[in-house]
């Protein structure tokens, strides 16, 4: 199989890549991204052939690209909160214009599509468990700008559900319920709303800046590990008996469901189990804010967020093993209390 993994320099596609590698040597990967840094390590391989592009101007040769793969996965998309009220025509070009671009190529030259759409797109449904088939996606008002990434990913689901109705399309959605691992965000950056929470929290010890709650952190999250999440993916890309062709699976942990307060309480009581971390650790306060100091007047919150997985353990076998606090760990093992631009310089959670 050769798949065109657009993107793969980010968090979710070093991962996958890597797994791939690991376990499918008759799969090929076709690389492209803007970086490179996150899979410097795998640029040896046969396996992988990486293509330094731009997905917004070099149209020709991506569509080339597209046209000789056996599977498409688009992986490039801006998600971080703080792009989404600060520039979000940035998002909507990249995250829906650009991706509408491969969607229809995929379609022209009848190729397979594997989109991740994001547990975003539920918004501010009411629902105790989100659910793939039933649960509605509600977004707030326009000034909210914050929706415009939620709106971009949920009009691409539509899209590309109406060319499998349609055009018999073979594609598989998937939803991200918060990611987290290393390669997330760049945590050196010490300005607050640079990364998404766990990489955030975790540069604010680095640097020794308190932790800032917004709206006292009493949203929930549940958190998965990206291990866990590449091994669901690999499941759709695997496709047994077709049974991920044209569905919609969500991919997260209700387990780990946790207060964003509790998960700072969680990381600093990790972090002092390192000694190079231990002393500024226990000098962080944790500080409320509302969400118009933090991110603007753009910006809307979700109270509760919680996937329904019974679908994909169903169809495909997949459930998730790992803690908040053991993909915490994983991410500060990696870390190490380095302090240069050797350590993991990113920590995607959607």
């Amino acid at each position: 199989m050769n798949i065109l993994m657009v993107g793969a320099g980010g968090f979710i596609g070093s991962h996958l890549s890597e797994k791939i590698l690991r376990e499918r040597r008759d799969w090929r990967i076709t690389a492209v991204d803007l970086h490179q840094k996150n899979v410097l390590h795998l640029m040896k391989d046969d396996n992988f052939q990486f293509r330094q592009m731009d997905i917004l101007t070099d149209l020709e040769e991506l569509e080339q690209l597209l046209a000789s793969c056996d599977l498409l996965l688009p992986l490039a998309a801006i998600a971080n909160p703080a792009t989404y009220v600060e520039d979000p025509l940035r998002v909507f070009e990249l995250d829906f214009e650009a991706n509408l671009r491969l969607v229809k190529w995929a379609v022209k030259y009848r190729k397979r599509i594997i989109f991740p759409s994001t547990s975003e797109v539920y918004g501010m449904c009411s629902d105790t468990e989100f659910s793939e088939e039933n649960s509605n996606c509600i977004t707030g008002p326009i000034g909210k700008q914050r929706w415009i990434y939620s709106c971009s990913k949920q009009l691409l689901d539509r899209v590309i559900y109406a060319h499998g109705k349609m055009n018999g399309v073979d594609y598989t959605l998937f939803r991200p319920f918060n990611f987290i691992g290393p390669r997330l965000d760049n945590i050196h950056d010490p300005h607050y709303g640079a990364s998404r929470v766990v990489s955030q929290f975790l540069s604010n010890i680095l640097h020794g800046n308190d932790i800032r709650l917004v709206n006292g952190g009493y949203q929930q999250r549940c958190f998965t590990d990206i291990a866990d999440g590449v091994e669901a993916i690999m499941k759709i890309i695997e496709n047994p008996n077709n049974a991920a062709s044209g569905q919609i699976f969500n991919i997260g942990n209700p387990g780990n469901l946790i207060s964003i307060k509790e998960l700072a309480q969680l990381m600093l009581g990790v972090a002092r189990d390192y000694p190079q971390l231990r002393d500024q650790a226990s000098r962080l306060k944790i500080v409320e804010t509302t969400s118009m100091e933090y991110y603007g007047d753009g910006y809307q919150d979700v109270d509760r967020r919680v996937p329904a997985v019974a679908k994909i353990n169903h169809l495909l076998g997949w459930s998730p093993s790992t803690t908040t606090e053991a993909a915490i760990r994983k991410i500060f093992d990696e870390f190490n209390g380095d302090t240069g631009d050797t350590g993991p310089q990113n920590c995607r959670g959607d």
